[in-house]
């Protein structure tokens, strides 16, 4: 009760200067959230956020026991991914930047760790190319562990000679490296005692395709798993608190995603100690040694298992207290005493909430421009699709409308190996608060549903995965939910892939279709990926099963890339890409585009200045979302 009440009361406070209905410009769902990236530091009595109003881009620490600004830096163009406390008085902030790389070719998106002393106002980046380490890597961003004074950083990088190793990092001043631990060509990860002891090493060897796991038994590696696999199919996350084992995500027996402990002194895997019938275990809890504290489920709305029991009491209370909100969990103190969740739902855009001595107190809003009355309803739904095969749903339904014959966005997800959450979607309460029912299903291939969801969309590219979306409109229409000959369809990534196949595939269904970063030809897309990584690389293998469930023919691989289908294009398409997108080249977008313009198609090609795949770019985002907005406004 005491929970609920709390929340409530922080709920009320923050936004009691808002109207019951407002109309929110377009502005206010293009820009990035003004606070976010909130952490905790292990006393709990700093916070730091990054915060983008007012046109600036700044990472800010306050002291939260005087609630004033302790000190702050301009991070405009640095592009955080990840900040973090080390200690007290020092933040890790790990950022990427796209650039060219001298002497090698094309672009690259580097990431690097940057150490910031609060007090002195002082940074600067650990790992740096070329200086004690190889000089054509790009992801610098990891730390595996800490010193036990605090003093150094565990980081793994390739030497000049191409091992991988661990190296040993001064988080006072800029100094080279040193070699902590040697690793070899194909090691891709090290495991951290508490005392600074490196405890394993993981390797997987993309010739002979072998995943092993070695532990360091009396200075020898010795393996203590092997198996041989076209790519990794259990993932190695962290240490158990008492350092004698690793914990393994791997399928249990019901093929859901499941926890697990290997014990590092023979490799005995234990029987599942977190897992669930209905969900999967998605991420691990850790602290910044690795050390796993508890796990996150999948599903629409997060939920958490801990092996400290008032742990869990704390987090079913709050979902219980609001359960049409989501909270997840942002950072934590080493004793759990103090925790940050971001809550967005029913009635809330985006809140961070501090939870400390047993109570909860409202921090910040993420969108302080969209208030709680126009955050519209987002609902859990499901339907059968063609071949009875239930697809889970996502249903965003405009505020104040009525609920028959709607115009409708079909918002297929990218990945394609991911799912949509309940909580706050920008786009898709852009959508809904221009009138727009937002369909989201949770197409077979996506994750989250577990195995066998995922596994059916295996060879399903612009077949029964496609198949859902078109079940989606037709099921819904006939609900008399949505309008059926006012349905746009609208994707980025796989989901630009979706909402091409819809134009090509489908074209008596769509009035008009959106594909920002989107793949139009799967031939090339493999063929980019085997000039990036190489043939045998496991990358390679993945994306084969993925698309063709392994029997890769090229006859296949045309059938499904929409641009060989523009003549059967009916609809008025937008195209939008990243200019320097490295996940999906620009070229996707330029070819179909060139395809569509010859066969005489109405087409659009919008092309972001230094745009990247996710639209990181507060001006590239606030671009594209204007430019869908005309678009649709046109057609429906």
């Amino acid at each position: 009760m005491s929970i609920r009440l709390i929340i409530a009361a922080l709920l009320v406070i923050p936004h009691l200067l808002f109207a019951q209905t407002s109309s929110v410009p377009v502005e206010a769902y293009g820009k990035l959230p003004s606070k976010s990236m909130l952490v905790i530091s292990p006393n709990a009595q700093r916070m730091a956020y990054r915060d983008t109003s007012n046109g600036q881009d700044l990472m800010i620490v306050i002291d939260l026991t005087t609630n004033k600004m302790v000190n702050g830096i301009n991070i405009d163009g640095v592009n955080p991914s990840t900040i973090y406390f080390t200690d007290n008085d020092r933040l890790i902030l790990v950022a990427s930047e796209n650039k060219r790389m001298l002497g090698y070719y094309g672009r690259h998106n580097i990431s690097a760790a940057f150490v910031y002393n609060i007090d002195k106002n002082k940074i600067h980046q650990l790992l740096i190319r070329g200086y004690g380490i190889h000089q054509g890597q790009t992801q610098l961003g990891s730390i595996m562990g800490l010193s036990n004074d605090n003093k150094y950083a565990y980081m793994p990088a390739y030497a000049e000679e191409g091992t991988f190793n661990l190296y040993k990092v001064d988080l006072a001043k800029k100094r080279k490296p040193r070699v902590y631990r040697k690793g070899t060509h194909d090691t891709m990860d090290f495991f951290i005692g508490a005392d600074g002891e490196v405890l394993a090493r993981e390797r997987y060897n993309n010739d002979s395709n072998l995943h092993r796991i070695q532990a360091l038994i009396d200075d020898e590696w010795v393996d203590i798993f092997r198996e041989t696999t076209p790519y990794i199919t259990k993932g190695f996350r962290g240490i158990t608190p008492d350092g004698k084992s690793l914990v393994m995500i791997s399928q249990n027996k019901k093929r859901r995603w499941a926890y697990y402990t290997m014990s590092l002194a023979d490799g005995k895997i234990s029987e599942p100690i977190f897992s669930h019938k209905n969900k999967d275990v998605e991420h691990v809890l850790t602290d910044i040694k690795r050390v796993v504290h508890g796990v996150q489920y999948s599903g629409f709305t997060p939920s958490y298992d801990f092996f400290d029991k008032k742990l869990n009491a704390r987090m079913r209370g709050m979902n219980k207290a609001m359960p049409n909100n989501t909270f997840t969990i942002k950072d934590y103190t080493p004793d759990w005493s103090s925790m940050i969740f971001y809550m967005d739902g029913e009635g809330s855009s985006g809140d961070y909430l501090l939870y400390n001595n047993s109570s909860l107190s409202f921090l910040t809003s993420a969108r302080p421009d969209i208030p709680p009355a126009a955050v519209n309803a987002v609902k859990e739904n499901s339907f059968e699709a063609r071949d009875n095969w239930p697809i889970p749903t996502l249903l965003t339904m405009p505020n104040g409308e009525k609920k028959q014959n709607l115009p409708a966005i079909i918002l297929p997800h990218g990945g394609p190996e991911s799912y949509d959450k309940r909580g706050f979607d920008w786009i898709a309460q852009y959508f809904a608060n221009q009138g727009y029912v937002v369909i989201q299903p949770q197409f077979r291939g996506s994750t989250g549903f577990g195995a066998a969801h995922l596994l059916r969309g295996r060879g399903e590219w612009g077949r029964k995965m496609q198949h859902d979306l078109t079940d989606a409109v037709n099921h819904y229409a006939e609900q008399g939910i949505i309008d059926k000959s006012r349905v746009c369809i609208v994707g980025a990534s796989y989901g630009g892939y979706a909402a091409l196949a819809g134009a090509t595939f489908t074209p008596e269904l769509y009035k008009c279709v959106v594909a920002i970063n989107g793949v139009s030809d799967v031939e090339e897309m493999l063929k980019t990926e085997k000039r990036q990584y190489g043939s045998d690389h496991w990358v390679v293998a993945y994306w084969q099963d993925v698309i063709a469930d392994g029997d890769v023919d090229e006859d296949h691989l045309e059938q499904i890339s929409p641009i060989n289908h523009a003549d059967k294009v009916t609809a008025p398409i937008l195209l939008i890409h990243g200019e320097h997108d490295l996940t999906v080249p620009v070229a996707q977008s330029e070819d179909m585009f060139d395809e569509l313009e010859d066969a005489d198609k109405k087409v659009t090609f919008i092309e972001l200045e230094d745009g990247d795949h996710q639209l990181s770019k507060r001006e590239n985002r606030l671009k594209a979302l204007k430019a869908i907005d005309k678009f649709i406004k046109e057609y429906i």
